[in-house]
């Protein structure tokens, strides 16, 4: 009991350390942004202000931050049992909003129209699949694949004006277009990489941030679908649902997009709405939280009011929803200081790599030297992709 006890407690601890940190994080860095543009006014024409370049390390420091949470948010459930995982997203939603209740309250955010919640609903969506994914095809594959998927539909809307929005010109087009391109390619090779994916109640080794309690508190490996999937069939499968899931998490910045483009119309029902991305961060949380309880009250009724609950994997699960969601306000404040063309392909290839090192060095999920190699190569061309498509604005 005690030991139960003292893993709770530092679970807790560091939640509270995480969101004390992104308090601070967000003051600081939200105070600089405010202040720099009267520090460029009063600047010479044509100088290199200490203001903008600061603007830029704030702007890749928050891109890395980004990375290094989204990459992470999945490695304290990674081995604690999710069952099939509707449990897991409905906490990790709350932890979500939480994050966004508190940034909203530091901020003092302008209102932003509730039309931008319609991100978080598309976002919920695909996060109802992230745990068979995990299960199906491991923590490294399954995110590279979201980043990839992610990023061809991120820049397909914003290079081609897709879903009402803008169509945004690049300097260097070909470049643009073999990034494209080669992200595309890293797609069709991570099908070919085979993973070997444990399942949680197997292993032998003590759950992340979480101590063994007793036998008997493990759920049976029968109470996800995923298990029940043959080992031939589930490969393809995971590899499916986590493209069309990352074209859903791609896909959920494009309401807030389509918002901004059009508040600057007069016949446009959004005039008058805020372009400061941070503003929207609360309305997408809410989103994401709402259409959370939906899909798990649906779930708890088509289980006929026994849905399966998994104590253990509560405080993980917050950690995870705390992790996106202080990654998300990071990505934000990256978009707004250094632009979206230049920090979606580095925040969605990055977390993709580093998930694939926890993947790789940490749960041993990808094994063999040809199907490592296999691997780093893919990893490799999603990344060469990711910064030529960065470059071709620049």
């Amino acid at each position: 009991m005690d030991s139960m006890q003292s893993s709770g407690l530092q679970m807790t601890l560091l939640l509270i350390t995480l969101l004390f940190g992104f308090c601070c994080l967000i003051t600081l860095i939200a105070g600089e942004v405010r202040e720099s543009p009267s520090a460029q006014d009063e600047a010479a024409g044509g100088v290199f202000t200490h203001s903008a370049f600061m603007d830029k390390i704030y702007g890749f420091l928050s891109c890395l931050v980004a990375v290094l949470l989204y990459g992470s948010n999945y490695v304290p459930v990674k081995k604690v049992n999710t069952g099939d995982g509707m449990f897991f997203q409905w906490i990790s939603c709350a932890a979500i909003w939480v994050v966004g209740l508190v940034g909203d309250a530091l901020l003092r955010s302008s209102k932003a129209h509730p039309a931008a919640m319609l991100g978080g609903v598309i976002w919920a969506t695909g996060n109802i699949t992230s745990v068979p994914v995990v299960k199906c095809i491991g923590l490294g594959l399954g995110m590279l694949l979201w980043g990839a998927s992610g990023l061809l539909i991120g820049w397909a809307s914003s290079r081609f004006g897709l879903f009402g929005l803008d169509p945004e010109e690049v300097s260097k087009p070909v470049l643009n277009y073999c990034g494209a391109g080669l992200c595309l390619l890293s797609a069709v090779i991570f099908f070919f990489v085979k993973s070997d994916v444990q399942n949680p109640s197997s292993l032998e080794t003590t759950p992340i941030l979480i101590e063994e309690r007793s036998l008997s508190d493990i759920p049976l490996p029968s109470d996800s679908w995923v298990d029940t999937v043959s080992p031939k069939t589930k490969r393809p499968l995971g590899c499916i649902i986590a493209v069309l899931s990352g074209l859903l998490f791609g896909s959920a910045f494009v309401p807030m997009l389509y918002i901004k483009h059009h508040a600057t119309s007069n016949s446009s029902m959004f005039t008058g709405s805020s372009q400061n991305d941070l503003d929207y961060c609360f309305a997408q949380s809410s989103g994401i939280f709402l259409m959370s309880t939906v899909y798990f009250a649906v779930y708890c009724a088509v289980m006929k009011n026994r849905p399966r609950i998994y104590p253990r994997a509560i405080l993980p699960g917050f950690l995870t929803g705390v992790m996106w969601g202080v990654g998300t306000y990071c990505w934000l404040l990256a978009n707004r200081l250094l632009g979206p063309v230049v920090t979606f392909p580095i925040v969605t290839a990055g977390y993709g790599l580093v998930a694939a090192l926890w993947g790789i060095v940490v749960f041993k999920e990808v094994k063999g030297l040809g199907n490592i190699l296999l691997f780093v190569f893919a990893s490799c061309v999603v990344l060469t992709g990711s910064l030529l498509t960065a470059f071709s604005k620049i």
